[in-house]
C-alpha cells in the first residue's frame, strides 16, 4: 500500500517520547500509513530515573527511519513538563504542516521502590512526566484542533498499571491511573468538538525502559544479575498468554487503528495490549 492511500494519508501526527521505544514503533507505523510526523523528546537524564534515556542521536536515528518511509518529519527536543515549550513545539507544527490531526502522549519514565521509600523526587518526576506532563502536551496541542474544526483523535499512553496494582511502583501506578481517568475526562469534553480520546493500556514491553539491569531486579528479586534470557523465562508468568513480554509494533498497531478513521465512533476506552495481564484468571497449583 502507497502512503497516499494509507490509513492515514494526509494527517499530521504529533508523538511524544518518540526518541525511541513505543514513540519511534509509532511514528514509523503511522509515516508508513501516510502520516506526516513530529517527533517530540527531552532527549535527556534525569536523576530520578534508574535507567539511561534517550539521546538526541536516538531522536536523530527517529528522524531518519521515519524519513524513509517517506514522510515529513519535524523533530524538537521538548520536555513535557514545560508547556512553553510544548507550545512553541505546536506552533513549529502548525508552521511546517498547517495542522495536527493526531496526538499520541507517549512520553513517561518510571523508577522503583516500595511506597514508603520512594523520595519525593523520585515520587514528583513520575507524577511530573507521566501524568502532568500527558495533561500538559493535551493542552497545549489541543486547542488548534478545536479551532480547526476537523475533529481528530487524541491517544494517551498509560499501561496495565493504569488499571491494576504494581508493587513497588505506586508513584507510577497512581500516574497511570490517573491517565486512564484523564482520558475519560477528555473523552466527555472534547466529543462536541469530534476529537476522539482514548488510552493504550500496555503490559511490559520489550523497550530500554524494560531491558535494562535495573528493571529486571525489579520483576526478579533476590535472582542476582539476571541476563535477558533469564528474565525471559521468568517474566511469562506477568501474562496470561505464555509471553514475557510484547513489541512496540503490538502497541503500535492498535495505536494506529485508534488513529485511523476505522475507529471513528471510538472513544473513552481503555484498550489494554497486555497478553492478557490483566485478565481474571488464575494460574493452577502445580
Amino acid at each position: 500500500m502507497s502512503r497516499a492511500s494509507g490509513r492515514l494519508a494526509g494527517k499530521v501526527a504529533f508523538i511524544t517520547g518518540a526518541a525511541r521505544g513505543q514513540g519511534r514503533a509509532h511514528a514509523v507505523r503511522f509515516a508508513q500509513e501516510g502520516a506526516d510526523i513530529v517527533l517530540v523528546d527531552h532527549c535527556g537524564q534525569i536523576d530520578s530515573v534508574p535507567y539511561a534515556l534517550a539521546t538526541p542521536d536516538d531522536l536523530a536515528e527517529a528522524v531518519r527511519q521515519v524519513e524513509q518511509c517517506g514522510a515529513g518529519v519535524l523533530s524538537v527536543q521538548c520536555d513535557v513538563r514545560d508547556l512553553v515549550a510544548l507550545e512553541r513545539a505546536r506552533d513549529a507544527a502548525i508552521d511546517r504542516f498547517g495542522h495536527v490531526d493526531v496526538l499520541v502522549a507517549n512520553a513517561g519514565v518510571g523508577s522503583f521502590g516500595p511506597a514508603l521509600e520512594i523520595t519525593e523526587q523520585q515520587w514528583q518526576d513520575v507524577i511530573d512526566i507521566d501524568l502532568t506532563g500527558v495533561w500538559k502536551t493535551v493542552r497545549a496541542i489541543v486547542p488548534s484542533m478545536v479551532t480547526r474544526g476537523q475533529g481528530g483523535s487524541v491517544i494517551l499512553t498509560s499501561s496495565v498499571a493504569g488499571l491494576v496494582a504494581f508493587l513497588n511502583l505506586a508513584h507510577y501506578t497512581a500516574a497511570k491511573h490517573g491517565v486512564t481517568g484523564l482520558m475519560r475526562a477528555l473523552a466527555a469534553e472534547l466529543a462536541p468538538h469530534r476529537i476522539r480520546v482514548n488510552s493504550i493500556h500496555p503490559t511490559t514491553v520489550d523497550t530500554p525502559m524494560i531491558d535494562n539491569a535495573e528493571t529486571r531486579e525489579l520483576f526478579l528479586p533476590g535472582v542476582e544479575n539476571p541476563n535477558r534470557e533469564l528474565a525471559s523465562e521468568l517474566m511469562k508468568g506477568l501474562n496470561a498468554l505464555p509471553v514475557p513480554w510484547i513489541e512496540s509494533i503490538d502497541v503500535s498497531n492498535a495505536a494506529l487503528w485508534l488513529a485511523s478513521d476505522e475507529a471513528r465512533y471510538v472513544t473513552g476506552v481503555a484498550l489494554p495490549i497486555d497478553a492478557g495481564a490483566t485478565a481474571p484468571y488464575k494460574v493452577p497449583h502445580q
